[in-house]
């Protein structure tokens, strides 16, 4: 086998690895849905936690993203068809955990740190399993 040859076969082999790994990142990212899901019930979780640190705690941006949290929530299921019964539980108690974060209509930051305690604990819990 001359150089040319063995240049031509290295040449192919790499060309064929980069075409496998943009077509698996390609079927990977067909979805985006789970990860959007997430990311926006994470941004909301992080600005609340973040007005209780800073101790600036305004009722109606609280109200704001717990109701926005509530919403998204609902989408788990859809975000993530092929689940297991498990996950779906795990969804429904965040859920439900929301719902009386938003019934108990938190004004200040004592309030909301005592209502998103169980809707954090309610994350953690699923993300220790499923993550």
């Amino acid at each position: 086998m001359n150089a040319r040859s063995a240049l031509l076969i290295l040449l192919g082999l790499v060309i064929g690895i980069l075409g496998t790994v943009f077509a698996m990142k390609a079927l990977g990212n067909r979805n985006p849905m789970p990860h959007a899901v997430m990311t926006v019930m994470g941004h909301h979780m992080g600005a609340l936690g973040q007005a209780v640190k800073s101790g600036q705690c305004d009722a109606a941006q609280i109200n704001d993203h717990l109701l926005r949290l509530q919403s998204t929530s609902g989408d788990i299921a859809a975000a993530f068809p092929s689940a297991e019964q498990d996950f779906l539980d795990h969804a429904g108690r965040l859920r439900n955990a929301l719902q009386d974060a938003v019934q108990a209509h938190p004004t200040d930051c004592a309030a909301l740190a005592k209502v998103t305690k169980p809707v954090g604990d309610s994350c953690k819990s699923c993300h220790q399993q499923y993550r």
